[in-house]
């Protein structure tokens, strides 16, 4: 696929998927099984990997303070809930807020993508990639709409294992990719420290260790030159991912995009992220 192509896709891929982070069923579906708060987040998305220490979880979760894994005692989670358990759970959770919002595919769409999606899967080399490898690992689930969202799950976290190597390889610390993600004004910085924790002196730092690249202002502002530091970042995670698409067409790569914006789109209408716009 043209590079252009292999953008689009995994930015729906994400879109698609990350629904489950915002949704009430979340939530719901976590305290079910006695996981709450913070817990929650982390327990499902290192789920795949087993009951990890939290250094794990710090070295997979690349943009999150330590205090933030420490914060969400996560030895509470694994004593109230089996890693399969949370698993589970998150399953639900996805199944129940897509039948909410009316973000199901049809049956013959759910055959087509699949018939996209699947190969790419199942020909991945999960060297480097420690989240998109424990979740290809786990049983897809019965129902069909579920199944198709871990395929997803799986190619973005491939995604993202691969982002983390690109920031390493551009010097770009935990904070400091983060600091350059809210300069991008994708990403509002009162999510950005309530959810990432880092603290005043700690973004500072990063701010000003960006400053002496050029990157950002004392204000945090990226730069034209950090912009486009940071859009080489993305273009050098989409040459990473190019390699997985070799087998996909172009218009089965466009396809694909089209028929996961749907998802995105129903959750937008919902209100999902109306309180992080």
């Amino acid at each position: 696929m043209t590079p252009e192509i292999v953008h689009d896709v995994h930015m729906a891929i994400n879109l698609a998927h990350r629904f489950v982070y915002f949704v009430p069923e979340a939530a719901e579906e976590y305290s079910s099984i006695g996981v709450v708060g913070r817990g929650g987040y982390f327990g499902v998305r290192v789920a795949p990997l087993g009951a990890v220490p939290d250094q794990v979880i710090i070295a997979t979760f690349y943009n999150f303070s330590p205090r933030a894994i420490a914060g969400a005692n996560m030895a509470s989670v694994w004593a109230a809930a089996t890693p399969e358990a949370m698993q589970a759970a998150r399953f639900r959770a996805a199944g129940r807020a897509m039948t909410r919002v009316g973000a199901a595919l049809s049956d013959a769409e759910l055959a087509e993508a699949r018939a996209i999606i699947d190969p790419v899967v199942a020909s991945l080399d999960y060297a480097g990639k420690p989240l998109a490898a424990a979740n290809a690992a786990v049983a897809l689930p019965d129902d069909s709409q579920v199944a198709l969202w871990q395929q997803v799950t799986i190619v973005r976290e491939w995604r993202g294992d691969a982002h983390i190597a690109i920031l390493q390889a551009a010097g770009l610390g935990p904070c400091d990719c983060t600091v350059m993600q809210v300069g991008t004004g994708r990403f509002p910085k009162g999510l950005a420290a309530a959810t990432r924790l880092w603290t005043e002196d700690e973004w500072a730092a990063a701010v000003a260790r960006l400053a002496a690249r050029g990157w950002a202002t004392e204000d945090g502002a990226l730069t034209p030159v950090g912009i486009e530091a940071r859009e080489q970042i993305e273009a050098d995670t989409d040459r990473l991912c190019s390699p997985i698409w070799d087998s996909v067409s172009d218009e089965a790569g466009a396809r694909l995009t089209a028929l996961l914006s749907p998802v995105h789109h129903a959750f937008l209408a919902a209100g999902t992220y109306a309180a992080f716009s």
